[in-house]
């Protein structure tokens, strides 16, 4: 079996058109921005009959040349798009066959922005992130990794070997080749984008790393987000004595380098004597706690539904609470056949940390919110009206600090992916065979200028994410601001 191209039959004729108009791209740029910096911006002209009309000049017909040469890159890359699904395995090379693989990837993202943008104007701030070029960008580029991970992890689709397991003979192999002794041309007979040191496949390692970055860097930023607004909204809203404990408590954390203090709480040395274990048992109470006084508060004057909706979210919440920080290999250990699932060690952990690092943050932002909005008059209306203090800071202020917090969660969520990058590069934390980003990177550097696949494809992969959730985060920056 012979070794993959890069672009195999399509790229005879594909390739010359993509160099040619990836420069014209490139002129056109320039073209662009040279023209901005010499010549005056288009003029609108009154006409004698009333109409308007736009004087032309050298910057207008820049930015034709940059949309025109912009929109012809863009009908060659999905030229390679569709080349890539049409064409038999291997007849479009390596790209075709990777994109091949992203299959179930292209189709989710095609249904969720045709609904999305059908649907827009009933979808609140989200719809509204579909005007923004910007926002549908990072949105898109957030998303392929969501649905890579959803399909890879939960549904096994998209990789084509097991991401620990090595073939002998392919250690360090470059791109597209073939696997000894695979007798038919499909999916598993080529390592995709070649070996690592150990002789395990890149792509597959990648595509399960996002499994491990979309597992921890969400979830644990939403658990920061639920200590950190159960704090800060009550040290915002009441001040004095509390603000100032609370305060202290946050700056004494905040005063710690973040890697210093990650190095710290994952080294093994820290794990053995349970200490995560337990910071677990207190910093996973606070959702349970934010659900219970949300419910209350909002349905406290209507006994009869409010102490229901309580005590079964509760309970659900407190069950899954009880299997989360009750693990095997920990000293809290209780649930025995109770337990719904056990997170292994090494994950808690660095689950663990990301929590305790991002929630002070968290804090001072909500902090600051609430103590800007509750001199509203919004709020001393419903101060009036007699509703309790949590009513207030649940369902008046914390809905109006929104768009600020949306905005930091997609922010935060990016800064997590870094540090779990940064954790598997210096193997902390997580497995030395995990294929975590930041794990691949690290085993594949030492050999980066004899072969570079194995460290660079995780790199674009975790600069791609983090590109995508910052540029997010930008759009809905935007439109917040215009809502």
């Amino acid at each position: 079996m012979d070794p993959l191209t890069w672009t195999g039959s399509l790229g005879n004729w594909l390739n010359p058109v993509l160099w040619a108009s990836a420069a014209a791209f490139g002129v056109a740029l320039v073209m662009n921005l040279v023209a901005g910096l010499l010549f005056r911006a288009p003029e609108m002209l009154v006409n004698g009959d009333g109409t308007l009309s736009i004087r032309t000049g050298p910057r207008v017909y820049a930015d034709l040349a940059l949309k025109a040469t912009g929109a012809l890159l863009l009908l060659v890359l999905l030229a390679y798009l569709a080349g890539g699904l049409l064409l038999p395995w291997g007849e479009a090379g390596i790209v075709g066959a990777v994109i091949r693989r992203f299959l179930p990837v292209w189709i989710a993202l095609a249904l969720t922005f045709a609904l999305s943008i059908t649907f827009k104007r009933r979808l609140g701030l989200y719809g509204k992130l579909f005007d923004s070029p910007v926002g549908m960008l990072g949105f898109g580029l957030v998303l392929f990794w969501v649905y890579t991970a959803f399909f890879t992890g939960g549904l096994g689709l998209i990789a084509t070997h097991d991401p620990l397991a090595a073939v002998s003979g392919l250690k360090n192999k470059v791109p597209g080749i073939p696997v000894p002794g695979a007798e038919v041309l499909g999916p598993g007979s080529h390592y995709l984008l070649g070996g690592d040191n150990l002789a395990r496949d890149v792509f597959s390692r990648v595509v399960h790393g996002s499994w491990i970055v979309v597992q921890i860097a969400p979830l644990a930023t939403l658990f920061s987000f639920m200590v950190g607004i159960t704090l800060g909204l009550p040290a915002g809203y009441y001040g004095g004595k509390l603000d100032t404990l609370l305060s202290f408590i946050a700056n004494l954390i905040l005063a710690f380098p973040v890697i210093l203090l990650f190095y710290l709480l994952v080294t093994p040395e820290i794990v053995q004597t349970g200490i995560p274990s337990f910071m677990a048992v207190g910093l996973f109470l606070f959702p349970i706690v934010f659900v219970a006084v949300l419910l209350w508060s909002r349905f406290h004057t209507q006994r009869q539904k409010a102490v229901p909706m309580v005590a079964v979210s509760g309970a659900a919440l407190g069950w899954l609470y009880l299997s989360l920080i009750s693990q095997t290999s920990t000293p809290v250990n209780f649930m025995g056949p109770l337990d719904l699932f056990d997170v292994p060690s090494g994950l808690l952990v660095v689950f663990v940390s990301v929590v305790f690092v991002n929630a002070p943050t968290v804090f001072r932002i909500v902090r600051g919110l609430a103590m800007d909005i509750k001199t509203r008059d919004y709020v001393a209306a419903a101060q009036t009206r007699g509703e309790v203090p949590w009513y207030i800071m649940l369902w008046e202020i914390l809905p109006n600090a929104r768009g600020p917090l949306i905005v930091d969660f997609c922010l935060r969520i990016g800064y997590t992916t870094i540090l779990l990058g940064t954790l598997g590069f210096f193997g902390l934390g997580l497995p030395p065979d995990s294929p975590d980003w930041g794990s691949t990177i690290n085993a594949g550097r030492q050999l980066l200028s004899v072969f570079p696949h194995p460290a660079l494809v995780p790199a674009v992969a975790l600069l791609s994410l983090v590109l995508g959730l910052n540029l997010l985060a930008d759009g809905l920056r935007e439109e917040s601001l215009r809502d």
